[in-house]
């Protein structure tokens, strides 16, 4: 089935920056598709990014796009978020996910890492 395992996060001002870490182990990284979404206080899972198996590709939700950026090292099968320009609204529980993983399954059974970001 394979591990993600998320370091990162924290509190920050707004305008700030925080880099998220996501470290894939017991599945074939670099065959998957990886994506990060969050959930607000109260809301939904949100998708926010997702770069494509060979990081050729990637995409984001128009109110991060210029913000953030996402970015994958397959040799060590690590998947990243570089947040900057950080905004009260992008405060959530930030998760990182494989493709084919439903995201409210991935709220039930990992973490995730903790953004605020308030003056």
């Amino acid at each position: 089935e394979g591990q993600l395992v998320q370091s990162g996060g924290g509190s920050v001002q707004p305008g700030g920056s925080l880099r998220l870490s996501c470290a894939a182990s017991g599945f074939t990284f670099a065959r998957y598709d990886m994506t990060w979404f969050r959930r607000a206080p109260g809301k939904g899972p949100q998708w926010i990014s997702t770069i494509t198996d060979d990081g050729g590709e990637a995409h984001y939700l128009d109110s991060v796009e210029g913000r953030f950026t996402i970015s994958r090292d397959n040799a060590r099968k690590m998947l990243y978020l570089q947040m900057n320009m950080l905004q009260p609204g992008d405060t959530a529980v930030y998760y990182c996910a494989r493709e084919g993983e439903v995201y409210l399954d991935v709220v039930r059974d990992r973490q995730g890492s903790q953004v605020t970001v308030s003056s």
